[in-house]
Parts: C-alpha cells; structure tokens; sequence
C-alpha cells in the first residue's frame, strides 16, 4: 500500500490503515477451522492527516462508499477510542460461530447418544457448546455437546 500512496503523493500524510478482525472458531460440516471475523464490518480506520490530497486519495479508493460523520468530511475518532477498539481486538480469545439456533432440531452424531434427534434448548458460542434437549424414557432430558457432536436436520 505505502507503494500506492507515494506514487499518489501522500505518504507523508497517510500513515496507518486497519481493518478491525479477530480470530474466531468456525464450525462447518462437523469441523472446526479458524477463520478471521471483521469486528466492525464494512469499516476501515485510516490514520491520516486530513487536507484535500488525501482527502481526494482515500474517498475515490475503489469499494470506498462513505465515511462516519456529517457533510462533506469525515469526523475523527479519539485516540482513546482507537486504543479501546484495539484491545478488544488484541485481547479477544477465539470465538466459535456457528449457524444453530435455539429450538432447532438437530442429529446428535457423535458420542453415547449418536443418532438421536433432539432441540437445542441453549447455545454458549465462548465455548463451543450446545445443551440439547433429547427424548430419553419419553422425557425430555438435557445434554451438553460440542459443537461438532451435533448437525442440522
């Protein structure tokens, strides 16, 4: 990127870009695989020192739509609020994502209750977990699983 921006004449002024992402846990097809998340979707900090140059260089970047703030120019944020993002960013463990949701029927496909059919009662994403409501003794009984213990009907 620094190439770009001498090319255009603003690498003085133009001095940090990021976009937000953590590393989270993602469960598809029974495995788990770690993929990057953006924190704040469709959103960029750039840390710049705004005149019409690099006004002009970072509003007619290509996928660039808008900005937060009123009128015509951007509004900063504060330093404060850039080092609070990037904590939560820094310090966020890896978070499963999953697709299931609370009283969906599911397959229990692993463990001492494979091939029963149950409904997911509670969902802890922070630990890959499912509590999943199955019919034992025509009760309806709690069981904790993993996430790749279970698969959608």
């Amino acid at each position: 990127m620094s190439k770009e921006l001498n090319l255009l004449g603003v690498e003085d002024k133009i001095f940090n870009i990021v976009i937000p992402t953590r590393e989270i846990v993602v469960v598809k097809k029974g495995k788990r695989s770690k993929s990057k998340e953006k924190v704040f979707p469709g959103y960029v900090l750039v840390n710049m020192i705004l005149d019409d140059n690099s006004w002009l260089v970072v509003r007619t970047t290509e996928g660039v739509t808008g900005f937060v703030g009123a009128g015509l120019k951007p509004t900063p944020i504060s330093d404060k609020e850039v080092e609070a993002i990037m904590k939560f960013v820094e310090q966020e463990q890896p978070k499963f994502k999953t697709k299931f949701s609370v009283g969906e029927a599911v397959k229990i496909t692993e463990g001492p209750f494979a091939d029963f059919l149950g409904t997911i009662q509670e969902i802890d994403e922070a630990r890959g977990k499912v509590k999943v409501l199955v019919s034992i003794f025509d009760r309806e009984t709690p069981v904790e699983l993993d996430f790749l213990q279970v698969q959608k009907l």
